[in-house]
């Protein structure tokens, strides 16, 4: 069984899924598919996805008895503790400050490109 779950990509992508699975929902899909056949159509996501945000869920024999997948979620990391899958959410403060330092990382990058210049 898997489970796909799309936020903001095209319809083209969505008409195409349903080539697959059945969209319950708009942008909730679900299907028993092979595992080759979900990886084939996690690649058509992620290619097609854009500035979308998608997850999938699939049942694999674990000890969850399921396993995940996302793309474009900047609040939300997939996090391994000890072989279970976890969802970490980073609040909105946390998100401000990733960005500072990601905003000054550059400015430093920048910085010494322009000493090596010199």
């Amino acid at each position: 069984m898997v489970v796909l779950i799309l936020e903001k990509v095209p319809r083209s992508l969505r008409g195409e899924l349903t080539r697959w699975l059945l969209e319950l929902d708009t942008g909730v899909f679900v299907g028993r598919v092979s595992a080759t056949v979900r990886d084939l159509l996690w690649e058509k996501v992620l290619e097609k996805a854009g500035e979308g945000r998608c997850a999938m869920a699939w049942r694999t024999n674990n000890e969850q008895g399921f396993a995940l997948r996302l793309h474009g979620y900047q609040d939300r990391v997939l996090r391994d503790f000890d072989g279970i899958m976890l969802v970490a959410v980073r609040n909105a403060e946390a998100m401000r400050k990733a960005e500072k330092l990601k905003r000054l990382a550059r400015r430093a990058q920048g910085e010494l490109d322009n000493q090596t210049l010199d």
